[in-house]
Formats: structure tokens, sequence, C-alpha cells
């Protein structure tokens, strides 16, 4: 049985974006894994969300989110004594956006900090199953710095392993998270970027940014990150708009990605971009040679533009049909 379906593992969150006149703000469904979660969806994957939500409002407006994209919610978690988490993002002077802190909670703890083991444990022989099926999962690293969903995600990483699942990290570094957290909190930059890069040792697939790779490995070169991870995993380095860097397959190279003019918000772009990539890996089969990976990057490069294309991150993301069109524009 061929494993084609993909599990998404973390944070769904609010971003609040500052308007560009600086005169209020505007709410989108975001978080790096349930972005994921649902362009997987727009682009014909099936996935699954394993995260933990406030029963709140923000709550609802999620499974209502997910439910109508067709992600699966078998293992969500909805807590009662905490809230979701809402960033907050603001303009510098420049009208770029930067991650200000988080908007005050009425609990003493956001949901994506209390994601359970315990909970997942009651539905085991149901998470098998699902892992029989799988043949991704991907994570990223923010809830790391809580201690209850970091164990959460190690116990998930682990079990998935037992089925041969591939282990996809999206680094997202995100300080803010570990400024906030009463855990990390009392833990150094330098002690935090070992703790992440240690769980990056897990990872078959690993995707950074390229000012991630600097500051985790000292290094851009995506073969000597490689080297340094046990898994000798396949690494894929972003920079915006400049040409993606790659190692897959053992095979490395360089690929542009195309641009536009027409750049409103750049929210969820890189969380687009990881679920083209994987998406290919699963409907055209993992890639043997340099014009396959190419042809991958290239996909996953058009799912992250055209999210760029308005506001919001899930809003935004291009169904298949509109990847495939846009890449036939490209040719013609």
């Amino acid at each position: 049985m061929k494993k084609q379906k993909v599990i998404c593992i973390g944070e769904a969150l609010i971003d609040r974006i500052r308007n560009k006149s600086n005169q209020g703000f505007t709410d989108f469904l975001g978080g790096a894994p349930a972005n994921v979660a649902c362009a997987l969806r727009k682009l014909k994957i099936d996935s699954t969300f394993i995260g933990s939500l406030g029963s709140d409002n923000y709550g609802k407006k999620f499974i209502k989110q997910f439910n109508e994209l067709g992600v699966n919610l078998d293992f969500l978690q909805l807590d009662n004594d905490a809230s979701t988490r809402v960033v907050n993002v603001d303009r510098d002077q420049f009208g770029d956006r930067f991650f200000s802190g988080f908007e005050i909670s009425s609990h003493s703890c956001y949901a994506d900090e209390v994601l359970s083991k315990q909970l997942i444990e009651k539905e085991i022989l149901n998470l098998e199953k699902s892992f029989l099926e799988t043949s991704y999962l991907i994570t990223g690293t923010i809830l790391l710095s809580s201690p209850i969903s970091a164990e959460t995600i190690s116990f998930l990483v682990e079990q998935a392993k037992k089925f041969e699942v591939k282990i996809v990290i999206d680094l997202n570094w995100r300080e803010v998270f570990w400024d906030y957290a009463s855990f990390s909190l009392e833990i150094g930059k330098a002690a935090r970027v070992n703790l992440i890069k240690k769980f990056l040792n897990h990872s078959n697939v690993l995707k950074l940014a390229k000012e991630e790779a600097t500051l985790f490995f000292e290094d851009v070169n995506p073969l000597l990150i490689s080297q340094q991870l046990s898994n000798r995993p396949d690494v894929i380095i972003t920079d915006g708009k400049n040409p993606v860097s790659w190692y897959v397959n053992g095979l490395q190279g360089v690929t542009e990605t195309p641009t536009s003019q027409k750049i409103v918000d750049t929210t969820g772009a890189g969380d687009a971009f990881l679920a083209g990539l994987i998406s290919k890996f699963i409907s055209s089969g993992y890639p043997l040679n340099k014009i396959e990976i190419e042809d991958c990057i290239k996909f996953a490069g058009v799912c992250g533009l055209l999210t760029c294309l308005g506001e919001g991150a899930i809003e935004q993301q291009p169904y298949y049909e509109k990847v495939n069109k846009f890449l036939g524009s490209l040719i013609s």
C-alpha cells in the first residue's frame, strides 16, 4: 500500500497583523503546522493536524476552517483552561513585519503549550493505524519551548519512526516564543539553540531559512549542514525571493524561484513552500535526479509566491490547479 498521508504537529494560532496604515489590525488564522496542513489539502494531499486549541471562538474558527478543507482532526485537543494564542505582528518604519509579542491571555497559559501526551496515548491504536498510511510527519520547533508540548512532540516522532514515517522539520525559529515561555525564559540563547539542534537530529528532511542556517549551523551549505546531523537529512535552504539551495537524495544544487512585483504579505509563504515540496514528493515520488528535484523546488516556489499575493496565510494558499496553471504560464 502506498503511503500518501501527512501528519502535521504543532501550533495553530492567530496572526494579528498591523495594517499598513498602522491604524488597527486584522486577525488571520495561522501557525506553521496548521498552515501546512491546510495548504496540503489544497494540493490534493490528505493531511491530519495534531495540536491543542483553546475552547474559545478562535478555536471554533480553526475547526471550521479545517473542516471546510477536509483536514483530519481525530487527534485535535481542545482545552478549557488555556486560550488559543494571538500573536501580535507589528510593522517597522519601513513597513516590514516583526513579531512583537502576544495578546495577554485570560488563562495562565496558551493552548499550544499544553499538547498532552496522555491524551495522545489514549488514542494510540488509532494513531498507529494512521501512521500505517502516513508518508511524512511535519513539525517545527516552537513547541519545544514548553516542556509539556516538547514531551508530546518527541513521543509522536518516536512513534512515527516505528512505522518508517519520514520526519520533516521546518526549524521556524521564533525567539519571541522562548522569551515569553516560563520554562525557556530561564535558559539562555545558546541553550535554546542546543536544545533545538538536538531535536533536528530526528529529521529526514530539514527546511531552513538562510538566517536560521547561519545561526544554528554557522554555514549556508546544505550538504555541510546535513553532515552535522545524525540522519544526514535532505536540507532545503530558502532565502526570501532569492534562489533556494538544496541537498536532496545525495545531490546538491541551487534553484531559482519565480518572483513578482505584486507581493502583499509574506506571512505563511514558507509554509506553503514546504507543503508544495512534500506534496510533490508524494504525488511524483521521491526525486531521483537533478531535473526531478528542480521540478519539486519550482512547484514549491510557486506555492510560496502565490501565497504572498494577498493577506493572510491560509486564505491565500493556492489550489493545485492554480499552481499548475502558473507553472504553465512560465513555460509558454
